[in-house]
């Protein structure tokens, strides 16, 4: 496996760190022999959590080259999370994304783990190279994060930001990201999405329920499928489950990868 890191310049003016991940049979200049995949990760984590490392080498052990980045603010990347959207971690993908089609090769795959997998299902639609999606963990709306804010919604609506504990670190949020949140019609982008869907989840999934699964499966247009990943917690921290997960993502997009036509 080859490890390149990448500085990603984004519309907002700050530079997204990146690593992509290249089987060995890739070019050393590119990607030209291995179709490329654009993972997104988690609420608040960054490209280098173990579940985002594990996942990407049972990928690439399957041929695919892997591209993982942090979202602006979070990470590497530069920018400050506190003037961050949903809306942004979107652009932040279609960014990566355009940045890969220029030096690269454009993504064929998107995986988004979590909050990023919502963000998948926005973005994927609007990626005409795209052949698949895939979540894992996702919640069926981007507002579903908004339980962590319970505490902290009155400060939100009379001083316009507030700090929250997440996972043992603090993260200032503004009202801004709460009205962005709830203003998403995740709903409408499933529908549309026009492209082949994985959804993965954990049946014990104590962050996102398995509920979320169910309405994004039922929302979502064929041809649609759901592999149960029995076992695992919601940050796939296993990394068995993570090595099983990328292996079934690379089976499953097999069918999909190196098509010449349009969705």
């Amino acid at each position: 496996m080859q490890i390149r890191s990448l500085s990603i310049p984004n519309r907002g003016g700050h530079s997204l760190s990146a690593r992509l991940a290249l089987p060995d049979t890739a070019t050393a200049a590119g990607a030209s022999t291995a179709a490329v995949a654009l993972y997104a990760h988690c609420f608040t984590c960054s490209k280098n959590v173990k579940a985002a490392a594990n996942l990407s080498r049972g990928l690439v052990a399957k041929g695919l080259a892997v591209c993982r980045f942090d979202f602006t603010g979070l990470g590497e990347s530069g920018g400050s999370f506190a003037d961050t959207t949903f809306s942004s971690n979107i652009t932040d993908l279609l960014d990566v994304a355009a940045y890969l089609e220029r030096e690269l090769a454009a993504p064929q795959l998107l995986i988004g783990h979590s909050l990023g997998g919502a963000a998948v299902l926005q973005a994927a639609g609007q990626l005409p190279h795209v052949r698949a999606a895939v979540t894992i963990g996702a919640p069926a709306e981007p507002k579903h994060v908004l339980q962590h804010f319970d505490a902290v919604r009155p400060r939100l609506a009379t001083e316009g930001d507030a700090t929250i504990l997440i996972e043992g670190r603090t993260f200032r949020f503004t009202s801004a990201f709460v009205d962005n949140l709830v203003a998403i019609d995740q709903a409408a982008a499933i529908r549309a999405l026009q492209r082949p869907l994985l959804i993965m989840h954990a049946p014990l999934d104590r962050i996102v329920s398995i509920d979320n699964a169910a309405q994004i499966f039922q929302t979502a247009r064929h041809p649609k499928s759901f592999v149960c990943l029995d076992g695992a917690d919601h940050l796939l921290s296993d990394a068995v489950q993570a090595l099983y997960a990328g292996e079934v993502i690379a089976a499953w997009s097999s069918k999909y990868l190196g098509a010449a036509s349009g969705p």
